[in-house]
């Protein structure tokens, strides 16, 4: 979640608005946020709200997630009032239908997306002493699961442009130790695949992909998650496609989807029904299975996901081409072969030479101010305290050499310049719900970009 300049009342108002919740306590079903077709009158003179002006805007954004009573409850009702909770043929259905959105042979849905890259990694045989490459500029979520295996992450610094995985330098850090890549398509963005899969190739890595922030993003037309040998999703709260808290998996390999549903069943026969007892267990596994009800919730936010991508991508596309006009203001780049993106973050990088010097700290302060909900993201990841701690574990301690284990050595080799540059000084996300207002909402955001621009001096006094 990104870490947003809301007041910790409304923090909590916005998350707490999750899947069931909202379902049946129709006091808490958002209602829609009617907005204008044009900006009200703007003027560059008026003084920065952080310093008493007026706010560009004072309308409230489009609240996340959505929830259509007459069109999204008749499928949860019925599961509700069946009794049949735990997983059964709603969770079969979504999977289905999330296998033939994405363009994969098969979908697995999990408890979250943590889960979903920890049972693809297990089932790829990633374990302890191995080593896997990842981006410093992404969630816990990513890492997290290769520490669970007890393998080594290890970082491969980011394309500032683009806010992706740098393949030009991923093959320096690959050893004899490395035996998987996990290329995140952070901010909903796609990563440069076709160049992570030639050096996956050429070193005989696995790859599975992140798509968890990436619903519905292409590449040359073909859905991220479907390039690797295992895709992973999360349909976390946040998320362009919003359960509450669920994953899924999905690949075209028969033989490993089998085996993560075996995982994710406690290691039962593949197919074998939930609740059913003494046939057998055949390979480790682990608890993972969805209920029905996220299923329902799942498949009625589905129907939307589609058009809201669509929608999310126009205003993306305008809102950039408004800003990249103002000094110091560098939106994202795609890569050429991007033919859809999925803006689950819309991001920007921030230069404060651009505006006379204001630290980014206060402009985001202003732009706050200004009605535009704003976060600076992700603090690096490549050097926080977790990672010392897996490394003093009991486990850890018995797979690896001392001297990898050292962790100011470990922070040295690990050393990503451009991703610190991103988390420290630079980068500026949207989120993605306020990509669902209208162009007179993207002409707010520019209109208070500029205005900040405008009396950067100003505000360089402001402490």
């Amino acid at each position: 979640m990104p870490s947003n300049h809301f007041s910790r009342r409304e923090f909590l108002k916005r998350n707490s608005l999750t899947g069931l919740g909202v379902v049946l306590t129709p006091s808490l079903v958002a209602k829609t946020v009617e907005h204008t077709t044009t900006a009200p009158p703007f003027s560059l003179a008026e003084p920065p709200a952080l310093m008493g002006g007026k706010p560009v805007r004072t309308k409230a954004w489009p609240t996340w997630p959505i929830w259509k009573p007459e069109t999204d409850e008749k499928q949860l009702l019925e599961v509700i009032r069946s009794g049949v909770w735990s997983r059964a043929a709603v969770v079969t259905e979504f999977e289905a239908k999330w296998a033939e959105t994405v363009g994969a042979k098969r979908s697995l849905a999990v408890v979250n997306g943590t889960n979903a890259l920890i049972t693809a990694l297990m089932q790829l045989d990633i374990r302890g002493g191995d080593e896997v490459l990842v981006p410093p500029y992404t969630f816990i979520g990513t890492v997290a699961p290769v520490i669970a295996t007890g393998a080594m992450p290890v970082f491969v610094d980011v394309d500032p442009e683009t806010f992706q995985m740098d393949p030009a330098k991923i093959e320096a850090k690959i050893t004899p130790r490395t035996k998987a890549i996990i290329p995140v398509h952070i901010l909903g963005l796609p990563a440069n695949m076709p160049s992570i899969l030639a050096i996956a190739k050429k070193h005989n890595l696995v790859v599975i992909e992140d798509a968890c922030q990436a619903h519905m993003a292409e590449i040359n037309r073909q859905k991220v998650g479907t390039f690797g040998d295992a895709g992973c999703f999360s349909f976390q709260n946040s998320k362009n496609l919003a359960i509450g808290e669920a994953g899924a998996i999905v690949s075209n390999n028969d033989l490993f989807m089998d085996k993560c549903f075996s995982y994710h069943n406690y290691g039962n026969p593949f197919g074998m029904a939930s609740g059913v007892i003494g046939a057998g267990t055949i390979i480790q596994g682990n608890k993972q299975r969805i209920t029905e009800y996220q299923a329902a919730i799942g498949l009625a936010q589905l129907k939307r996901l589609d058009a809201e991508t669509t929608l999310r991508n126009e205003n993306a596309a305008y809102l950039k081409a408004k800003i990249e006009k103002i000094p110091g203001i560098v939106p994202y780049k795609l890569y050429g072969n991007v033919t859809r993106a999925a803006f689950h973050l819309f991001p920007f990088r921030y230069k404060k030479e651009g505006f006379k010097g204001l630290s980014r700290d206060t402009f985001l302060k202003a732009l706050s101010a200004e009605g535009i909900p704003c976060s600076k993201g992700y603090a690096t990841l490549n050097n926080m305290p977790y990672l010392n701690d897996a490394f003093q574990s009991k486990n850890f301690r018995q797979l690896y050499p001392k001297a990898q284990l050292d962790f100011k050595n470990y922070v040295e080799r690990n050393h990503c310049p451009q991703n610190d540059r991103l988390c420290n000084e630079e980068a500026v996300w949207f989120t993605q719900n306020m990509l669902l207002g209208t162009k007179a909402d993207m002409d707010e955001i520019a209109n208070a970009i500029e205005k900040i621009y405008t009396h950067a001096d100003k505000l360089l006094s402001v402490k």
